[in-house]
């Protein structure tokens, strides 16, 4: 699907796609289904328990809005209005930096965690050596995500799954270079997201995903295709050739 993008609004963004040379495999947008890699049954079954929380967790007087920092259009807003539920933070006295996020020592449980034991023991059986930063990402209102990336460091790959019990939100890879949008149609993904942009459109209804950044096991590594330049170019390399 073909979108409009400015080549003022990709200059102003910052965008990398040529400060590193990437492996002449890789093409955007793209991204790896990691749903051969885990009990997607087991996934699949949490849907309903999953949402009662968030629908919980919403009448709580605790709210955190999702933070668009590194978003292809400067005039879209910081805070978009999607919410989240943090099952962990920083450890006391550790500021949150988002390249930490691997630096799974730095990471501890939340309290909301509790609320959610079904979905920790699912993620336990993913292919996590460590976890640090563990997200679920939410809305009810019809509000969208603008494009746009984690962060600006080709030489840096972060290791995390995005995944989700149903089908329901509508979340995309975009190449700014050519305006070429891409909706991921599996229930998880592991995407570049310094080279290519993201995001997810409003849709009606409650729509949720979570997020676990952390360190794969050495057997998940095994499996990955490595660049020779521009490490966060890794999951579109692999899923260029798979």
């Amino acid at each position: 699907m073909a979108v409009s993008i400015t080549t003022e609004a990709v200059i102003q963004s910052g965008f990398p796609g040529q400060l590193e040379s990437l492996d002449p495999r890789v093409r955007y947008p793209s991204y790896k289904s990691l749903d051969e890699f885990i009990d997607l049954e087991h996934l699949k079954n949490l849907d309903d328990f999953v949402a009662e929380r968030i629908r919980q967790h919403m009448q709580s007087d605790s709210v955190d809005y999702f933070v668009n920092a590194h978003r292809l259009n400067q005039n879209e807003p910081y805070k978009p209005g999607q919410r989240e539920i943090w099952l962990s933070r920083t450890v006391p006295g550790t500021p949150y930096d988002y390249l930490d996020l691997d630096h799974t020592e730095l990471w501890q449980r939340t309290n909301e965690a509790e609320a959610f034991g079904p979905l920790l023991e699912f993620i336990e059986t993913l292919p996590f050596a460590a976890t640090g930063r563990i997200l679920i990402i939410y809305d009810d209102s019809g509000a969208s995500v603008p494009a746009h990336r984690d962060h600006t460091d080709t030489s840096i790959c972060n290791e995390f799954i995005w995944f989700r019990t149903n089908l329901r939100k509508p979340f995309y890879m975009l190449y700014p270079a050519t305006g070429e949008k891409s909706y991921v149609e599996s229930y998880t993904a592991w995407f570049d997201s310094v080279n290519q942009y993201h995001g997810c459109d409003g849709a009606k209804g409650l729509t949720f995903s979570m997020r676990v950044d952390g360190i794969f096991t050495e057997k998940f590594r095994s499996a990955i295709p490595t660049p020779s330049s521009n490490l966060a170019s890794t999951p579109s390399l692999w899923a260029c050739i798979a």
